[in-house]
């Protein structure tokens, strides 16, 4: 029975621990770009656009789709980091396993 409580304690501990990594992710930030860094996205750990930036040498009124493949790249590219970002501040909790709905 000792074992049970001990190994309760320890399971309650790493959830946490858990909780607290998955708070942190939301104040640590990555940022995605395009077309060389004319576009760029700023997105936190859970996932959250915080900033998008575009440089005036971007804008061109006459291709506007082009302007707008940059913005997903960028997006794109940032919200790949970001959960990257989550898979590796997590990890460590899964062994590396993928649970859903965890993060």
């Amino acid at each position: 029975m000792n074992n049970m409580n001990q190994m309760m304690k320890q399971v309650k501990k790493m959830q946490e621990q858990m909780l607290k990594a998955q708070e942190e992710l939301a104040n640590k930030t990555v940022e995605g770009s395009a077309g060389g860094g004319v576009v760029t996205v700023q997105v936190n750990g859970h996932k959250k656009v915080l900033a998008l930036n575009i440089k005036p040498e971007a804008v061109d009124p006459d291709d506007v789709e082009m302007l707008q493949d940059l913005v997903l790249t960028a997006v794109n590219d940032a919200l790949t980091k970001a959960e990257e970002l989550a898979n590796q501040d997590m990890g460590k909790f899964t062994g590396g396993m993928k649970i859903p709905g965890l993060f």
